[in-house]
């Protein structure tokens, strides 16, 4: 049922609750399951930064709809070929992508656009107009705040997974935290162009992971990571597109579902106090409609799903 109620991210939320039953139960699974759980999650993680890069960047660039409209059909023939026994259409669906991201622009191994193309010139305007804060120190949602995470699900009401923090502290999570924790950088610039950047440097790295004939078994640490915590409970972690993703259970004595809670990383990244706010504190806004498109453009660096509202009157009363 999953996968039909969550239009985004479905496979991650599929595999993290799934691997929270079976932690729950104290199942093991086979290889060849987690294996293919792992594919489902690269795929989609490929697809839902793909389609983010579209939303947020190329809706209204006639020139490249081509281009998308191809880079899209093989994302989604990937998605498809995830199941069991679909490796050659697989193999097939890797090969159309990276000509589509070649007429993007997209061809360096450090997802670098070419010059003059269309998203190098979007990464321009974005170091030019959008909000950019100061380099400051940052914190990563990561594989080693699971245990805290998980504890403060099952042990608190519902309010955590509104409001969630570990301590006091609100790390961010998703494409460039994943970027910033690799390169173990914690200080920087983190404005639109940086995160977008990030974005396409994961596209890149996720579709060379994918043609590899040993992709699975040298997935990064924590994709998918699953916790007994005693008997009848269980939870797991699962890295998506947009960040770490939290599923815990807890079951009664005849094995039925008690109790589950999942926590999106969109709590973390739009917190009250979380790395979007802190992001724009202090920022000094342009008149319209230069103020708005620069915060437009920090709120799509975080989620291009994401809506939001801005009243330039109470600002200006401010």
């Amino acid at each position: 049922m999953l996968p039909r109620i969550f239009s985004l991210c479905a496979a991650a939320h599929q595999v993290a609750f799934l691997s929270a039953i079976e932690a729950a139960r104290g199942e093991n699974i086979s290889l060849a399951t987690r294996q293919h759980r792992i594919a489902m999650v690269v795929a989609e993680r490929l697809a839902e930064l793909l389609r983010g890069l579209f939303v947020g960047h190329f809706a209204l660039d006639t020139t490249s709809a081509a281009a998308i409209r191809a880079l899209m059909e093989g994302v989604s023939a990937l998605l498809s070929s995830s199941e069991p026994g679909c490796g050659q259409v697989r193999r097939e669906a890797t090969a159309r992508v990276p000509i589509a991201l070649a007429a993007l622009g997209i061809t360096n191994e450090d997802g670098a656009p070419t010059l003059g193309n269309p998203l190098a010139l979007r990464i321009a305007a974005l170091e030019e107009d959008a909000l950019n804060p100061m380099p400051t120190q940052h914190s990563f949602l990561s594989v080693a705040d699971d245990r805290g995470v998980i504890e403060r699900l099952l042990a608190d009401d519902a309010g955590f997974c509104r409001c969630p923090d570990l301590e006091g502290r609100i790390p961010e999570t998703g494409a460039w935290a994943r970027q910033m924790m690799r390169d173990q950088l914690t200080l920087g610039r983190s404005g639109p162009a940086e995160r977008l950047k990030a974005r396409i440097a994961e596209i890149v790295r996720l579709h060379a992971w994918l043609r590899s004939s040993a992709y699975v078994e040298t997935a990064e640490d924590g994709i998918v990571e699953s916790y007994r915590l005693g008997p009848g409970r269980g939870a797991a972690a699962v890295e998506c597109a947009r960040g770490r993703l939290y599923h815990a259970v807890e079951l009664d004595r005849q094995g039925q579902m008690l109790r589950l809670e999942f926590l999106a990383p969109t709590e973390w990244n739009f917190h009250a106090r979380g790395p979007l706010v802190r992001s724009l504190q202090g920022a000094v806004l342009a008149a319209k409609p230069r103020g708005l498109g620069a915060v437009r453009a920090m709120v799509a660096s975080f989620d291009p799903c994401v809506g939001f509202t801005l009243n330039f009157r109470e600002i200006g009363d401010a």
